[in-house]
């Protein structure tokens, strides 16, 4: 008679504590926590395919990004994902922390740096600049480098307690797969009517007892490492987000400075962008992409104001055919119909009475050419520390604004001494490309200063468009802190060009109150002659926009 059955046949409590589906009740949690134990996610931002497909591109573009990954995994664990993290929290457009009882325990270092770079009172300014912009967001974790490796080491307790959780976590699991295991063998040995033997039976109980204690061990230290704060990394996390966000508005700040739009930058692959933004931030004239700025501006603002051939101040009558100034006597001959004859012949000869008015002349048609002296002298600062070359190089970049506004040739002739000259020519039917525009910029020449040579170039340069376009009507500004002389034919030949071809001198002396005065060489040169003593104020050449 089999052991587990009483004398009538039935089977006794132990027999039915040994039934299979009993033993399958009391393991079935751990069952269920055995099939789903992997379940555990390494990355602390929530993220799709194609962000990460972003992340991945940006980093297989990005030599400093892979250096940066090297540097932190060799003394730290799954730096890599903590990358990845940084990157999706600038990149996405609104950025989502998982839960931390979702994460790994081995990665939860990273979730908190994650958590108090968010947390970060600089980081809506960041990600202004960031979102949506694969360079912008790759920029700003190499910014945070620095911190990011002091936050690791500093996370050190930290990642060891975590590492304790991990451990636990996975020793829960064993426990949990052990219950599986012992099931299946319960299951294997199970007679007809499903009875597990004793010793099988024990097992599954044994197993069930271990994975209890090892899943109270698990959730006792996670909640230990959840609860483990990092001293520091909120302290180093605000610093890194603050300078992450000064590097990358100073950056877009240089972008608008030179005129490079978002959609410009956008098309741009990663490393003509990375070489660009460094030549804006190492060229000559990177401190004073503020005051490039502000020209830029303020010449946008004069465009918009100006309007063409506006009245001006009446100062008499004169002879023309603006139908628009034509005195009352003359319109009254219109009707008197015997005199209707004479008004015609009158307006066809150019000879009908009109209203003189003294006022801002009209713009002209020709080449704008900016001749922007770089002897020893300009590189003096002045008020605010700005160089003479940093205002006038900056007044220049308006100007080539202005002419491709109008559509006109833009020509800059940097000179100094009388064997020291760059000309840069921006025909108005190309784009006037950057990397040409940063080389007229950044070219200083040094040496004396000779008005002769750089004049007499655009002189050249105008008659050259006049026998080919047959244009008239440019205008070249002299922007020089000297006064130097001429000799009396050159003048005469400079007067007899300037009649013909009808072009216009604008001279700017910058710092140079002498060169401005009356009598001076650069006085008797221009038609319309201005100083500029603060360098600080843009608005001094403002009326230049206005009729150039």
């Amino acid at each position: 008679m089999n052991e587990d059955t009483d004398v009538d046949g039935d089977v006794g409590e132990d027999g039915a504590a040994r039934r299979l589906g009993v033993l399958a009740d009391l393991a079935g949690t751990w069952l269920a926590r055995s099939a789903a134990a992997t379940v555990r996610h390494t990355g602390a931002v929530v993220a799709d395919r194609f962000d990460r497909i972003a992340w991945r591109d940006t980093y297989e573009q990005s030599p400093a990004l892979r250096e940066l990954a090297g540097e932190l995994a060799e003394r730290h664990a799954h730096t890599d994902d903590l990358l990845t993290d940084a990157f999706l929290a600038a990149y996405k457009a609104a950025p989502r922390l998982r839960e931390p009882t979702g994460m790994a325990p081995s990665h939860l270092v990273n979730h908190r740096i994650v958590t108090a770079l968010l947390e970060s009172p600089d980081f809506a300014e960041l990600h202004r600049e960031t979102a949506g912009d694969p360079y912008a967001a790759a920029m700003a974790v190499l910014a945070q480098g620095t911190a990011l490796r002091r936050m690791l080491d500093d996370s050190r307790p930290a990642r060891d307690r975590d590492e304790r959780a991990e451990r636990a976590r996975r020793a829960a699991e064993d426990a949990a797969d052990a219950v599986a295991g012992t099931l299946r063998q319960a299951a294997d040995e199970a007679d007809e009517d499903g009875t597990v033997p004793r010793p099988a039976a024990d097992a599954v109980r044994r197993a069930v007892e271990d994975a209890e204690d090892a899943a109270r061990r698990a959730a006792s230290e996670a909640a230990r490492s959840f609860a483990m704060a990092v001293p520091g990394v909120r302290a180093a996390a605000r610093g890194a987000v603050a300078s992450a966000a000064s590097a990358a508005r100073q950056e877009a700040a240089l972008m608008r400075a030179w005129g490079v739009g978002s959609g410009e930058l956008e098309r741009m692959p990663f490393d003509e962008r990375a070489r660009l933004a460094e030549r804006l931030r190492t060229g000559r004239l990177a401190e004073w992409a503020e005051l490039i700025g502000r020209f830029r501006q303020m010449a946008a603002g004069e465009r918009a104001r100006r309007v063409e051939n506006a009245t001006g101040e009446l100062i008499g009558v004169t002879l023309g055919d603006d139908l628009s100034r034509v005195v009352p006597s003359e319109l009254a001959n219109l009707g008197l119909p015997g005199l209707r004859a004479v008004f015609a012949a009158r307006y066809a000869a150019g000879e009908l009475m009109l209203y003189d008015s003294q006022g801002e002349q009209a713009t002209g048609r020709g080449a704008v050419i900016a001749c922007v002296d770089t002897s020893h002298s300009m590189y003096e600062a002045g008020p605010g520390g700005i160089t003479r070359e940093a205002w006038a190089k900056a007044c220049a970049l308006a100007l080539l604004d202005q002419a491709r506004h109008a559509g006109r040739d833009f020509v800059g002739i940097v000179f100094s001494a009388a064997d020291k000259l760059r000309v840069f020519r921006f025909p108005a039917d190309r784009p006037a490309g950057l990397a040409r525009t940063l080389d007229f910029a950044e070219t200083f020449l040094g040496g004396g200063t000779s008005y002769q040579r750089p004049l007499s170039a655009a002189g050249e340069l105008l008659e050259e468009e006049f026998n080919d376009a047959a244009r008239t009507r440019g205008d070249i500004v002299m922007l020089t802190d000297d006064d130097c002389g001429v000799t009396e034919a050159w003048m005469r030949n400079w007067n007899d060009a300037k009649r013909r071809l009808g072009f216009r001198v604008f001279g700017v002396a910058i710092g140079a109150p002498r060169a401005a005065a009356a009598g001076s060489v650069l006085a008797a040169l221009c038609d319309n002659l201005r100083s500029v003593e603060d360098f600080t104020d843009v608005h001094a050449a403002a009326d230049l926009f206005r009729v150039i």
